[in-house]
């Protein structure tokens, strides 16, 4: 089957900083595959094609969310993998890459993460993949070592370690635990991301503010601060040092602890971080005004901080964007009353690439091509899935995301997909919507006209397994 989207345009070559961000074009599909991304005025031959006219609309490659959490199997009154996926759709994310702890059981040794599949294969709506774990529960047994080389086999994109942990079915581990794991990593060739907050002045810090009867939004914050961030940064800084590793710092949120990550750079460190929407909108202002809607781990921290990030988002100190998507059970796990029981983690896969397409790209805070780099092509290299997905190239993999550039609209929880619908976005105006996503060819989403709004199958997105190692 030979596709060809027209009336179009797609992200131009602007390395020079002349002339517009986008181009006119067509894209030709063959297959699952892109044929081919040609000017109007240089299209081949058209005889026996299907042809889908995209009305003047944007296309960039479909966003790689490297960072969910879709609670399948073990967790599913907060997401499943349907849903999850179903909400990725709905934003132009063609691919997520699923955490190996909130399931159960965790995906630490090949046992699990088959049963784990079993489970969400059939649920997929876009393509996936996986984290593999190491925790204190695994590497208590004396055969954690196999269970990491059977992960890294069967082809998880990463492994997933955690310095704070509040499960006890995926502990956290010490830096000397951590430090044994990167050697093996480094080993086997393949990143670490790790939860990095300091475990000693958190949980000292809450343990004080809880005795003294402290209980609003701000006193977790406050047993949360940046020093917790910047600490664990540090000590991984270090061990990056000792060991080579490839370590990658998920959910950044200090300003001080990205200083610490670009400093590695230039010394030549393979370290790296990501950060999320909601570190770059929120402070802890919003915190005190939206309460538990906004509780996460790390914590939204101060305007200053937040610039910071920016910063990291235009001048390439953050390697890419993800949503640490990890929503509660609505309205119970978020109003227990209490803000140390509160459930923490709000639902981002679906508003990923509209926040940063109408926060970043249309406020200028970014390029067009620093924005695909984020939220594609960065995080699919990251994953080492760089020769098929993440580029709007022929050969790779068509997966697309069309945005109509001109909708300015109103973030709304009732109009997300996800299971559970809330979030502190809610009353953001955006400009730009998503309206179509295709994953290998396929519209797996579409926006028509009055927002009627149509899904592909589940069970149609399939697995990526990483192809490229890291070199040791």
């Amino acid at each position: 089957m030979r596709t060809r989207l027209v009336n179009l345009r797609v992200p131009a070559d602007v390395a020079t900083g002349n002339g517009p961000d986008t181009v006119p074009a067509d894209i030709l599909i063959e297959g699952e595959k892109i044929a081919a991304v040609a000017r109007v005025d240089e299209r081949p031959g058209e005889a026996g094609e299907r042809r889908i006219d995209l009305q003047d609309q944007l296309v960039i490659p479909g966003a790689v969310d490297g960072h969910v959490h879709f609670d399948d199997p073990g967790f599913t009154h907060r997401e499943n993998f349907a849903s999850g996926t179903r909400s990725a759709a709905a934003g132009g994310v063609t691919c997520v890459v699923d955490m190996p702890c909130t399931s159960l059981p965790p995906v630490t040794c090949r046992a699990n993460l088959e049963a784990k599949l079993a489970v969400i294969e059939p649920k997929a709506h876009v393509d996936f993949m996986l984290w593999g774990g190491v925790s204190a529960n695994s590497m208590d047994q004396p055969d954690w070592i196999a269970g990491l080389e059977q992960v890294v086999s069967e082809g998880v994109g990463a492994i997933k370690v955690y310095m704070l942990s509040g499960m006890e079915t995926f502990r956290d581990l010490e830096a000397d635990r951590i430090e044994e794991v990167l050697r093996e990593t480094r080993r086997l060739g393949i990143p670490v991301g790790v939860h990095a907050e300091d475990r000693g002045l958190v949980l000292a810090l809450t343990e004080r503010l809880i005795s003294e009867g402290a209980n609003t939004p701000l006193d977790y914050a406050d047993s949360r601060p940046a020093a917790g961030e910047v600490s664990a940064v540090s000590t991984l800084r270090d061990l990056c040092r000792r060991t080579g590793a490839r370590v990658h710092v998920v959910h950044v949120g200090a300003g001080e602890a990205l200083d610490i990550i670009a400093s590695a750079h230039g010394e030549g460190l393979p370290l790296s971080g990501e950060t999320c929407p909601h570190f770059l909108e929120f402070t802890r202002e919003d915190l005190a005004a939206q309460g538990a809607l906004l509780k996460t781990a790390p914590v939204v921290k101060t305007d200053a901080d937040r610039e910071r990030l920016w910063l990291g988002i235009a001048n390439g100190d953050i390697q890419h964007v993800a949503t640490d998507h990890a929503a509660g059970e609505w309205p119970g796990e978020k109003h227990t009353g209490s803000i140390w029981t509160d459930y923490g983690g709000v639902p981002g896969v679906e508003l990923l690439l509209p926040y940063l397409y109408s926060e970043g790209y249309r406020k200028g805070r970014i390029g067009l091509a620093r924005l695909v780099e984020l939220v594609a092509s960065a995080p699919a290299s990251f994953f080492g899935v760089d020769s098929r997905k993440g580029a709007l190239a022929p050969g790779f993999d068509a997966d697309l995301a069309v945005i109509d550039e001109d909708a300015s609209w109103t973030v709304s929880s009732e109009d997300m997909h996800n299971l559970n619908r809330y979030t502190p976005f809610e009353g953001r105006t955006l400009t730009g919507r998503v309206t179509a996503t295709f994953v290998r060819g396929t519209r797996v989403f579409n926006r028509g006209a009055e927002g009627r709004e149509t899904f592909g199958p589940p069970g149609f997105g399939r697995r990526v397994k990483r192809e490229t190692m890291v070199s040791p």
